[in-house]
């Protein structure tokens, strides 16, 4: 018996084009992110969200507008 033809896999150049074309957007988008200072302005954004989250007033905005707060004590006053 003879061993079987190698397979050969169709359109082998076409994904290598589409696969080394995506590669060159992704590298473009992240060169241009990095000349335009994008991350510092994300970190700073996240740092002030975070900040902002953890105040009393964004505490107390949580609280006021979860609809679930009072849930707990309707409970334990059941039982």
């Amino acid at each position: 018996m003879a061993a079987p033809a190698p397979i050969r896999m169709k359109f082998l150049d076409w994904y290598l084009k589409i696969s080394i074309g995506a590669a060159l957007i992704g590298a473009s988008m992240e060169f241009f992110m990095i000349n335009t200072g994008f991350y510092e302005k994300v970190t700073v954004l996240e740092s002030e969200k975070r900040a902002w989250e953890s105040s009393p007033e964004a505490q107390a905005m949580r609280e006021a507008l979860n609809p679930w707060r009072n849930q707990d004590t309707e409970a334990e006053k059941r039982s």
